[in-house]
Protein backbone atom coordinates (compact mmCIF):
# COMPACT_ATOMS: atom_id res chain seq x y z
CA UNK A 1 0.00 0.00 0.00
CA UNK A 2 1.39 3.34 -1.02
CA UNK A 3 0.10 6.24 1.56
CA UNK A 4 0.93 10.19 0.62
CA UNK A 5 0.53 12.66 3.02
CA UNK A 6 0.27 16.22 1.97
CA UNK A 7 2.06 18.33 4.93
CA UNK A 8 2.41 21.90 4.83
CA UNK A 9 4.56 24.21 7.00
CA UNK A 10 3.22 26.92 8.88
CA UNK A 11 4.65 29.89 10.74
CA UNK A 12 4.99 28.64 14.61
CA UNK A 13 1.55 29.75 16.75
CA UNK A 14 1.70 33.20 18.66
CA UNK A 15 0.33 36.61 19.06
CA UNK A 16 3.37 37.71 16.12
CA UNK A 17 1.36 36.62 13.15
CA UNK A 18 0.83 39.48 10.82
CA UNK A 19 0.20 40.11 7.35
CA UNK A 20 2.96 41.95 4.98
CA UNK A 21 2.05 45.24 3.87
CA UNK A 22 4.31 44.99 0.76
CA UNK A 23 3.18 41.42 -0.71
CA UNK A 24 -0.11 41.86 0.80
CA UNK A 25 0.41 37.96 2.22
CA UNK A 26 1.14 36.53 5.62
CA UNK A 27 3.90 37.01 6.88
CA UNK A 28 6.17 33.91 6.95
CA UNK A 29 9.59 34.80 8.40
CA UNK A 30 10.53 33.93 11.74
CA UNK A 31 10.02 30.58 13.35
CA UNK A 32 7.73 27.56 11.44
CA UNK A 33 6.92 23.68 11.64
CA UNK A 34 4.78 21.49 10.30
CA UNK A 35 0.68 22.20 10.50
CA UNK A 36 -0.16 20.08 13.56
CA UNK A 37 -3.02 18.67 12.11
CA UNK A 38 -0.40 17.18 9.60
CA UNK A 39 1.44 15.25 12.29
CA UNK A 40 -2.27 13.19 13.18
CA UNK A 41 -2.38 12.66 9.31
CA UNK A 42 1.44 11.34 9.30
CA UNK A 43 0.36 9.26 12.53
CA UNK A 44 -2.64 7.53 10.45
CA UNK A 45 -0.44 6.81 7.41
CA UNK A 46 2.22 5.08 9.30
CA UNK A 47 -0.61 3.30 11.34
CA UNK A 48 -2.16 1.98 8.10
CA UNK A 49 1.35 1.04 7.13
CA UNK A 50 2.31 -1.12 10.39
CA UNK A 51 -1.25 -2.72 9.84
CA UNK A 52 -1.19 -3.61 6.28
CA UNK A 53 2.69 -5.19 6.98
CA UNK A 54 4.19 -3.14 4.12
CA UNK A 55 4.43 -0.32 2.03
CA UNK A 56 4.87 3.68 1.87
CA UNK A 57 4.77 6.50 3.64
CA UNK A 58 5.92 9.53 1.34
CA UNK A 59 5.03 13.20 2.78
CA UNK A 60 4.14 15.72 0.24
CA UNK A 61 4.53 19.64 0.45
CA UNK A 62 4.50 22.87 -1.44
CA UNK A 63 6.80 25.75 0.00
CA UNK A 64 10.05 27.50 0.08
CA UNK A 65 13.29 25.14 0.02
CA UNK A 66 13.47 25.82 3.83
CA UNK A 67 10.18 23.52 4.18
CA UNK A 68 12.17 20.50 4.02
CA UNK A 69 14.09 20.65 7.42
CA UNK A 70 10.21 21.14 8.75
CA UNK A 71 9.35 17.73 6.54
CA UNK A 72 12.19 15.91 8.57
CA UNK A 73 9.66 16.01 11.64
CA UNK A 74 7.44 13.24 9.49
CA UNK A 75 10.29 12.03 8.06
CA UNK A 76 12.02 11.45 12.69
CA UNK A 77 8.67 9.86 12.84
CA UNK A 78 8.72 7.24 10.52
CA UNK A 79 7.26 8.63 7.12
CA UNK A 80 9.78 6.75 4.06
CA UNK A 81 10.05 9.42 1.66
CA UNK A 82 9.70 12.87 1.62
CA UNK A 83 8.81 15.27 -1.78
CA UNK A 84 8.92 19.36 -1.84
CA UNK A 85 7.52 21.02 -4.60
CA UNK A 86 9.85 24.41 -4.61
CA UNK A 87 9.77 26.58 -7.66
CA UNK A 88 9.79 31.02 -7.57
CA UNK A 89 6.86 30.84 -9.74
CA UNK A 90 4.71 29.22 -7.18
CA UNK A 91 4.78 32.10 -4.70
CA UNK A 92 1.50 33.33 -3.78
CA UNK A 93 -0.37 30.56 -5.00
CA UNK A 94 -3.68 30.59 -3.74
CA UNK A 95 -6.24 27.42 -3.09
CA UNK A 96 -6.88 26.76 -6.60
CA UNK A 97 -3.12 27.27 -8.18
CA UNK A 98 -2.02 25.23 -5.01
CA UNK A 99 -4.55 21.98 -5.09
CA UNK A 100 -3.52 22.13 -8.86
CA UNK A 101 0.30 21.45 -7.98
CA UNK A 102 -0.41 19.20 -5.31
CA UNK A 103 -2.78 16.93 -7.98
CA UNK A 104 -0.24 17.07 -10.47
CA UNK A 105 2.15 15.77 -7.58
CA UNK A 106 0.36 13.19 -6.58
CA UNK A 107 -0.32 11.93 -9.38
CA UNK A 108 2.82 11.18 -10.17
CA UNK A 109 3.12 9.30 -7.17
CA UNK A 110 0.02 7.36 -7.63
CA UNK A 111 -1.05 6.36 -3.68
CA UNK A 112 -3.92 4.09 -2.68
CA UNK A 113 -4.69 6.68 0.08
CA UNK A 114 -3.91 10.53 0.09
CA UNK A 115 -4.40 11.81 3.82
CA UNK A 116 -4.95 15.47 4.78
CA UNK A 117 -4.59 17.10 8.20
CA UNK A 118 -8.51 19.08 8.69
CA UNK A 119 -7.32 22.52 7.74
CA UNK A 120 -3.46 24.30 8.34
CA UNK A 121 -3.08 26.50 11.36
CA UNK A 122 -2.03 29.12 9.65
CA UNK A 123 -5.14 29.90 7.50
CA UNK A 124 -8.00 27.15 8.58
CA UNK A 125 -9.39 26.99 5.47
CA UNK A 126 -10.20 23.32 5.53
CA UNK A 127 -11.35 23.00 1.59
CA UNK A 128 -7.59 21.92 0.34
CA UNK A 129 -8.27 18.03 0.80
CA UNK A 130 -11.76 18.07 -1.58
CA UNK A 131 -10.37 20.75 -4.45
CA UNK A 132 -7.23 17.98 -4.60
CA UNK A 133 -9.65 15.26 -4.55
CA UNK A 134 -11.89 17.10 -7.21
CA UNK A 135 -8.65 17.27 -9.44
CA UNK A 136 -7.85 13.76 -8.85
CA UNK A 137 -11.74 12.53 -9.27
CA UNK A 138 -11.36 10.37 -5.95
CA UNK A 139 -13.84 10.04 -3.38
CA UNK A 140 -13.23 12.31 -0.38
CA UNK A 141 -14.26 11.85 3.39
CA UNK A 142 -13.24 14.95 5.88
CA UNK A 143 -13.27 15.51 9.66
CA UNK A 144 -12.34 11.59 10.14
CA UNK A 145 -12.01 10.72 13.92
CA UNK A 146 -11.45 6.89 13.34
CA UNK A 147 -11.31 4.82 10.34
CA UNK A 148 -10.03 1.18 9.03
CA UNK A 149 -9.31 -0.09 5.23
CA UNK A 150 -9.98 -3.31 3.87
CA UNK A 151 -11.34 -4.86 1.13
CA UNK A 152 -10.22 -2.23 -0.82
CA UNK A 153 -12.31 0.33 0.87
CA UNK A 154 -12.14 2.86 3.89
CA UNK A 155 -14.75 2.93 6.25
CA UNK A 156 -14.59 6.09 8.10
CA UNK A 157 -16.09 7.96 11.09
CA UNK A 158 -16.88 11.34 10.31
CA UNK A 159 -17.58 14.06 12.76
CA UNK A 160 -20.49 16.49 12.57
CA UNK A 161 -22.07 18.78 14.54
CA UNK A 162 -24.72 16.47 14.70
CA UNK A 163 -22.71 13.38 15.68
CA UNK A 164 -21.00 10.79 13.68
CA UNK A 165 -21.32 9.97 9.96
CA UNK A 166 -20.29 6.38 8.71
CA UNK A 167 -19.05 6.61 5.21
CA UNK A 168 -17.60 4.00 3.03
CA UNK A 169 -15.65 4.89 0.16
CA UNK A 170 -13.33 2.49 -2.21
CA UNK A 171 -9.97 2.99 -3.02
CA UNK A 172 -8.10 5.09 -4.02
CA UNK A 173 -9.46 8.14 -1.82
CA UNK A 174 -8.55 11.24 0.02
CA UNK A 175 -9.10 11.17 3.48
CA UNK A 176 -9.16 14.40 6.02
CA UNK A 177 -8.22 13.81 9.49
CA UNK A 178 -9.16 15.34 12.35
CA UNK A 179 -7.08 15.39 15.40
CA UNK A 180 -9.04 13.06 17.16
CA UNK A 181 -8.28 10.20 15.31
CA UNK A 182 -5.21 9.39 16.92
CA UNK A 183 -2.82 11.20 18.99
CA UNK A 184 1.19 11.70 17.09
CA UNK A 185 4.41 9.95 18.05
CA UNK A 186 7.03 11.66 19.15
CA UNK A 187 10.26 11.11 16.71
CA UNK A 188 12.61 8.75 18.31
CA UNK A 189 16.38 9.25 18.80
CA UNK A 190 17.19 6.83 15.62
CA UNK A 191 14.47 8.44 13.53
CA UNK A 192 16.01 12.07 14.01
CA UNK A 193 19.36 10.64 13.62
CA UNK A 194 18.14 8.60 10.15
CA UNK A 195 15.50 11.18 9.23
CA UNK A 196 18.57 12.85 6.90
CA UNK A 197 19.35 9.80 4.90
CA UNK A 198 15.73 8.95 3.69
CA UNK A 199 15.21 9.91 0.17
CA UNK A 200 14.28 13.81 -0.04
CA UNK A 201 13.00 15.03 -3.51
CA UNK A 202 13.21 18.40 -4.38
CA UNK A 203 11.10 18.83 -7.59
CA UNK A 204 10.51 22.17 -9.85
CA UNK A 205 6.71 22.93 -11.25
CA UNK A 206 8.25 21.40 -14.77
CA UNK A 207 9.46 18.54 -12.81
CA UNK A 208 5.47 17.53 -12.19
CA UNK A 209 4.43 18.67 -15.47
CA UNK A 210 3.15 21.85 -14.12
CA UNK A 211 2.92 25.07 -16.46
CA UNK A 212 4.49 28.73 -14.82
CA UNK A 213 1.12 30.27 -15.65
CA UNK A 214 -0.92 27.74 -13.19
CA UNK A 215 0.83 28.39 -10.04
CA UNK A 216 1.61 31.50 -8.26
CA UNK A 217 -0.43 34.73 -8.16
CA UNK A 218 -0.47 33.90 -12.44
CA UNK A 219 -2.41 30.85 -11.72
CA UNK A 220 -4.41 31.97 -8.60
CA UNK A 221 -8.38 32.95 -9.02
CA UNK A 222 -8.10 35.22 -5.58
CA UNK A 223 -6.55 38.67 -4.73
CA UNK A 224 -5.71 40.94 -1.98
CA UNK A 225 -6.74 44.29 -3.17
CA UNK A 226 -5.92 46.14 0.09
CA UNK A 227 -4.58 45.73 3.53
CA UNK A 228 -5.53 48.28 6.52
CA UNK A 229 -6.08 47.58 10.19
CA UNK A 230 -9.85 47.37 11.43
CA UNK A 231 -11.85 50.63 12.02
CA UNK A 232 -11.78 52.17 15.15
CA UNK A 233 -14.28 51.16 17.87
CA UNK A 234 -14.87 54.88 19.15
CA UNK A 235 -14.13 55.67 22.23
CA UNK A 236 -11.06 53.29 23.78
CA UNK A 237 -7.96 53.35 25.52
CA UNK A 238 -4.94 50.84 24.23
CA UNK A 239 -2.89 49.49 27.83
CA UNK A 240 0.46 47.96 26.48
CA UNK A 241 1.11 45.62 29.18
CA UNK A 242 4.91 46.57 30.40
CA UNK A 243 4.20 44.84 33.97
CA UNK A 244 1.64 46.76 35.19
CA UNK A 245 -0.86 45.63 33.25
CA UNK A 246 -3.13 44.57 35.61
CA UNK A 247 -2.89 47.83 37.95
CA UNK A 248 -3.57 49.98 34.63
CA UNK A 249 -6.67 47.69 33.95
CA UNK A 250 -8.06 47.85 37.59
CA UNK A 251 -7.64 51.65 37.21
CA UNK A 252 -9.48 52.29 34.45
CA UNK A 253 -13.11 50.60 35.87
CA UNK A 254 -12.42 52.20 38.82
CA UNK A 255 -12.53 55.34 37.09
CA UNK A 256 -15.74 54.45 35.64
CA UNK A 257 -17.03 52.72 38.63
CA UNK A 258 -17.26 49.10 36.81
CA UNK A 259 -16.11 47.57 40.30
Amino acid sequence: MKIAVCVKEVPDAGPARRMDPDTLRADRSGDRSLNPFDLNAIEAGLRLKDAAGDGEVVLVCMGPDRALESMRRGLGMGADRAVLITDEAAAGSDLVATSYVLARALEREGADIVLFGQQASDSDGAVLWSAVADRLRMPVISQIAEFDVADGRVIAKRQTEFGYDRISAPLPAVLAVSDAVNEPRFPSLKGIMSAKKKPQDVLSLADIGVEPDRAGTAGSRTTVSALSPPPSRGDMQKIEDDGSGAEKIMEFLLERKLV
